[in-house]
């Protein structure tokens, strides 16, 4: 049996936009735990982590190929230096389709070891019409979390993300709850 896997160039630029955004930070930070010791801070984290949970679609835009549906997330984020901002990565896919965002988030320690967020980007949802657990279209996405380093090397995430105008033939927002657990490095 032959397996084929079809590509669009929209899927191609999402996936590389995405992998970008998780395999650097991995090879920045490699160089810098060699170089320097890490602070760690009093309030918040600054771990960056990649991980895996549950994405649980809540919305509906109206029409078929709407639904509101569960899947699955991977998530990533990675810190800069001396800034409150960190590069994120997510994947949620569903059974039907898999939605890609790159975002950036604003950062905030509000206890030991545990960040708020709030932050934004864009949703590449690999086939148009078909739902994943952000909708069924690319769309601008704005996010709020918290995540928690509860181990040595383990985080616990839990986000809301929101796509506005997520929906073909709808202009209906698509909200997402995840949560997962990921491993920082």
């Amino acid at each position: 049996m032959e397996l084929t896997m079809k590509l669009s160039r929209k899927s191609i630029c999402a996936i590389s936009t995405l992998a970008a955004t998780l395999i650097i930070p991995v090879v920045v930070s490699a160089g810098n735990a060699l170089a320097e010791t890490r602070v760690i801070a009093e309030r918040g984290t600054d771990a960056n982590y990649i991980g895996g949970g549950v994405a649980a679609g809540i919305t509906n835009g109206g029409e078929d190929g709407d639904a509101a549906n569960l899947g699955v997330n991977i998530q990533g984020r990675f810190t800069t230096p001396q800034a409150p901002v960190s590069l994120r990565g997510a994947v949620l896919a569903g059974e039907e389709t898999t939605a890609i965002m790159p975002m950036v988030s604003y950062d905030v320690g509000v206890a030991k070891n545990t960040n708020v967020y709030v932050g934004g980007g864009y949703s590449f949802v690999e086939e148009d019409g078909k739902p994943s657990p952000l909708g069924n279209r690319d769309a601008i996405v704005l996010t709020a979390g918290a995540e928690t380093e509860f181990a040595h090397n383990i985080v616990g995430y839990t986000d809301v993300k929101v796509g506005i105008n997520a929906y073909e033939n709808s202009p209906a927002e698509a909200v997402s709850l995840q949560a997962g657990v990921g491993y920082s490095f």
